[in-house]
């Protein structure tokens, strides 16, 4: 079930099941913008492997679709692999038929994939992040990776594991994604610094100069990679990632005209 309510409005009493209805829009005084005419985005916070979570999601874009418009859109903020059980099964559920059109943005951790592909010595840092999730995912006995140091075979096994639909997924994946006065983007940009002229770095990993900074940034940034126990809705800023990972808490913000409405997957 999808709910409008995020942890800190939990103290309430459970209404009882229904079918949820949409929730109304964000309240006045968050960020006022607006995409393309005529088009509906869905934006996905940070996936990191969980696929259960995703296919709930699924089922609520599937769902709301019913009354979209005829350009409809699914942002996926990046940050797809890594930390949870099944990466493997978040890419296969977006490289293969998913039901709208797809924008994928680069996470850190889709660097950190692409990068341990081509210098497997580089599994010994990714391993820390998440990445033996990742392996296991596919079916690489991790437990051999661990003890042995055996890095080489373990990429090995996975580039042999690894479905082609996933890598281009993977390496198809953009930097930036601009509709209307929204810029989305997996980290964050640098204040003073043009849009167009952010580096993928800053990008994929900016936290305390872009999150301090209170002025414009030319257009409001959609953004997720620091966890945040609810989405955070500033004048210049939309924050996403809810931790999905250790919070079972993916986030899915809907933007059409000058409306945000936000859904969430329940515990």
């Amino acid at each position: 079930m999808f709910t409008r309510f995020f942890r800190r409005a939990r103290s309430e009493a459970p209404a009882a099941p229904q079918t949820p209805a949409a929730p109304p829009p964000v309240p006045t005084g968050g960020p006022e913008g607006r995409v393309e005419d005529g088009t509906r985005i869905y934006c996905i916070g940070d996936v990191h492997g969980r696929a259960d979570l995703l296919g709930r999601v699924r089922g609520f874009v599937v769902d709301d679709l019913a009354t979209a418009p005829e350009r409809r859109l699914t942002v996926f903020l990046g940050d797809l692999v890594d930390r949870g059980p099944d990466s493997a099964g978040v890419l296969e559920a977006i490289a293969t038929g998913w039901p709208t059109g797809t924008v994928v943005l680069r996470g850190n951790h889709e660097t950190e994939f692409l990068a341990v592909l081509d210098q497997p010595r580089r599994l010994a840092a990714w391993q820390r992040h998440g990445g033996l999730e990742t392996l296991a995912s596919y079916g690489v006995p991790v437990v051999d990776v661990v003890r042995g140091g055996r890095f080489s075979e373990a990429v090995a096994a996975l580039k042999d594991k690894l479905p082609p639909a996933h890598l281009e997924l993977v390496a198809g994946a953009r930097a930036s994604f601009v509709s209307g006065d929204f810029f989305f983007c997996h980290a964050g940009v640098r204040p003073g610094v043009a849009l167009d002229a952010q580096t993928e770095e800053d990008l994929t990993t900016i936290r305390s100069p872009f999150l301090d900074f209170d002025g414009d940034f030319g257009k409001i940034v959609v953004h997720g990679h620091t966890p945040v126990r609810a989405p955070v809705l500033k004048a210049n800023r939309i924050a996403l990632d809810t931790g999905a990972y250790m919070t079972d808490v993916l986030t899915c913000a809907v933007f059409e005209a000058g409306a945000i409405r936000l859904f969430s997957t329940a515990d």
